[in-house]
């Protein structure tokens, strides 16, 4: 039953909606978590890094992971465009503590499990409910208007509004804060294998990156469970997706040219349709105002090539919840009180946002540079685990940048030569 006011209402029930709804009812703060869709739901990125260790322990539901049987994931690795793949990065080798393991997940059970989470925890739980309308007053969020699966409409109050929408962003579409980022354009195509070829022992839960000839596009290889491989490929959305017929004889034309896929699904069976996303990588340049706050893909997306959706999803969620509980306790709802955490959100995730960078700068060799500058090797490994807070995780870039400029250098000479 729906009361007519809440401390917090949350947009969407996904990873950053359910965490944001489960930590503000655990500590008495009453909360209306709000899904589009019926739970459970499809969803993709199915990655998870380890650093999520931390927000797991502090839900609750840790334990209950390990016990659902996604596939354990304690290691990533890569495959250059002539098939050549590098020495995986073990994450129990950099450090052996549980936290360095994670999980590949099925979304649909993952996404039920932590919306099931925050409703123990107190919250008020529904789907298949649309948010029709954030209401203002003046510049100040107050509530939302909801439309039921019948049809009726109703209005909510709340002292805070999280937008947890996802790609959608309710709430910065309506107010023009999103800003697509002109440098990554990317499309996706992806889809589920049975019976791929896995690596044995512990490296076959592997997260695989892999890139075609010409490196012109990327594959991810993700082991779920029940035998079933979530297999996409990622390029620029003009490459991908214009002029070149069905996202299936695309997706067909780019495991040809990838030489590390080949015999991953030699004998694989194809059992699912295609999908497609594209232009995704974005960021808003206000994350939160007076009694509202933008968490996970609401507040923006980088890329899928280091798996960090979930875990940037859920960090903003549980950064953004101690955010507005402070504010709930001190009767300050304040855009300067709710993005309090932003500034030290975004620093963090630059580092994620560079290593991308290098990854799509062709000219750039991560094995060269380890090779070169063999000191960096566990820094890199803390990036891909999702340490992006601690001290000293930038240091890697003193030396990366100046190879990066030299790449983007070369690349820009190659590319006024062939005009």
């Amino acid at each position: 039953m729906l009361k007519d006011a809440y401390d917090v209402v949350v947009m969407g029930g996904g990873p950053a909606g359910s965490t944001a709804a489960a930590l503000v009812s655990a500590e008495g703060f009453s909360a209306l978590l709000v899904e589009r869709e019926k739970m459970p739901r499809f969803h993709v990125g199915e990655s998870l890094m380890p650093e999520t260790y931390w927000i797991f322990q502090r839900l609750g539901v840790w334990d209950q992971l390990k016990n659902k049987c996604f596939v354990k994931k304690v290691s990533v690795q890569f495959i250059g465009q002539e098939g050549k793949e590098s020495q995986p990065f073990f994450f129990p080798d950099h450090d052996p503590r549980e936290c360095t393991q994670t999980w590949q997940v099925e979304r649909a059970r993952f996404d039920q499990l932590l919306f099931d989470n925050a409703l123990e925890k107190g919250a008020n739980g529904i789907d298949q409910t649309r948010v029709m309308e954030v209401l203002f007053d003046g510049d100040r969020a107050r509530g939302v208007r909801l439309m039921r699966p019948d049809g009726t409409e109703s209005e909510v109050a709340a002292s805070v509004v999280v937008d947890a929408t996802g790609q959608q962003a309710v709430l910065a579409s309506r107010l023009g804060l999103r800003e697509d980022n002109p440098q990554l354009r990317k499309a996706a195509i992806w889809t589920y294998f049975r019976g791929a070829l896995r690596q044995s022992g512990d490296h076959g839960g592997a997260t695989i990156v892999m890139h075609t000839e010409e490196k012109q596009s990327w594959f991810w290889f993700i082991p779920l469970s029940d035998d079933i491989t979530s297999v996409g490929v990622v390029g620029d959305n003009d490459y991908l997706l214009k002029g070149r017929g069905k996202p299936s004889a695309v997706f067909d034309q780019e495991r040809a040219r990838c030489r590390g896929l080949a015999s991953r699904l030699a004998g694989a069976q194809l059992v699912s349709r295609y999908h497609v996303a594209k232009e995704f990588s974005y960021r808003t340049r206000q994350h939160a105002g007076d009694g509202w706050v933008l968490v996970g893909d609401a507040w923006g997306f980088i890329d899928p090539i280091y798996s960090s959706g979930v875990y940037f999803a859920m960090k903003s969620a549980e950064m953004a919840a101690d955010a507005i509980m402070t504010g709930l306790r001190e009767g300050d709802t304040s855009a300067a009180c709710l993005g309090s955490w932003t500034d030290e959100f975004n620093q963090a995730t630059a580092w994620i946002r560079k290593l991308v960078q290098a990854f799509y700068t062709n000219d750039f060799s991560f094995g060269q540079f380890l090779r070169e500058h063999p000191q960096h090797g566990a820094n890199l490994t803390d990036l891909l685990i999702g340490r992006i807070f601690q001290d000293g995780v930038g240091h890697i870039f003193d030396d990366m940048d100046l190879l990066l400029d030299q790449a983007d250098t070369a690349e820009s000479e190659e590319s006024r030569k062939t005009r």
